[in-house]
């Protein structure tokens, strides 16, 4: 009956879009564009994200007093970084294996090679992001012009990849049961 009145059946999603800390994100986020539209840095959104064959868990209608099954299939998972640029250029690195903190840094200083000029790149607080094992390298490239600028919690709508990973996993990929 919900489905005829037009309603869909999905997982909520927390947001801060009230919040001020989330605001003060969003003015920063707005002078850095303009930076990069002046030329002065390249703007990178970055994040992670993975694919596998075997789909993950997913909320379901089924009928009262029956339990919704799928196969619990499991296979190789495919984790990308990926940075999408203001340039117009998408970059990333895929691989079949965890990502890790040392994995990360050695796609930032690829991204910096790529980029070839001051590169401001926004990301989530992932813990490997911010590791200690990785300080001395990250201090290097912040040498040659890298600047890190974290996002606070709960805020993926400003981060632009993360729309393009939702339409690649939810509307280009075949969802099979």
């Amino acid at each position: 009956m919900l489905k005829r009145l037009g309603f869909i059946w999905k997982p909520t999603r927390r947001s801060l879009k009230k919040n001020e800390m989330n605001l003060q994100s969003r003015l920063e986020i707005e002078e850095m564009r303009a930076q990069a539209e002046r030329g002065e840095i390249t703007l990178a959104y970055v994040d992670e994200s993975g694919f596998s064959l075997a789909q993950p868990n997913r909320s379901a209608w089924s009928l009262l007093g029956t339990c919704h099954k799928i196969d619990a299939n499991r296979g190789k998972r495919l984790n990308v970084i990926g940075a999408m640029l203001s340039t117009g250029d998408f970059f990333s690195v895929a691989m079949w294996q965890t990502n890790n903190s040392l994995l990360f840094t050695g796609l930032l200083g690829l991204l910096m090679n790529y980029v070839g000029k001051p590169l401001t790149v926004i990301l989530d607080n992932a813990s490997f992001h911010k590791v200690k094992v990785v300080q001395p390298m990250l201090k290097v490239l912040a040498q040659k012009g890298l600047k890190l600028y974290f996002l606070s919690p709960h805020s993926p709508e400003l981060n632009r990849i993360e729309k393009f990973w939702h339409k690649v996993k939810y509307e280009l990929m075949e969802f099979k049961t």
